[in-house]
């Protein structure tokens, strides 16, 4: 007998004070691109973000920005990455989705307001955002 995967709708929640963190940091950075990793919890689907690290030995330029994965501490409540593309662009890239990170990638386009801010799975797809 074959047993039928059940999918799993994924959501993402972000707290508006990471939102904030993010929006400023990515300004700060401007025109360089950032990497943040989001900490948080997920269950049954949703994604829920309240937290950021700066990741150690982090590099950053205009057109790119990256972790070391071998350097990043073992923690449970990692969910993802997120990134700023300075050029405007919302969507992920090759080299992103080739270094995907976790349950869920942000990206922050330029102009970093709070209309800026997308998700995106491993395979590429969107996933619903919203602000708490």
């Amino acid at each position: 007998m074959l047993f039928k995967k059940k999918k799993i709708e994924r959501k993402v929640v972000l707290q508006k004070e990471v939102l904030d963190s993010i929006l400023s940091y990515c300004q700060m950075k401007h025109p360089e691109e950032i990497v943040l990793i989001l900490k948080g919890k997920s269950k049954n689907g949703e994604i829920n973000v309240d937290g950021l690290v700066i990741p150690p030995f982090n590099y950053t330029g205009d057109t790119f920005a990256g972790i070391p994965n071998s350097f990043l501490p073992l923690d449970m409540s990692y969910v993802g990455i997120v990134h700023s593309h300075p050029n405007g662009a919302a969507e992920p890239s090759v080299t992103d989705l080739n270094n995907f990170f976790g349950l869920v990638s942000l990206i922050v386009k330029s102009p970093y307001d709070d209309e800026s801010v997308f998700a995106w799975d491993s395979g590429g797809n969107t996933i619903p955002l919203s602000i708490k």
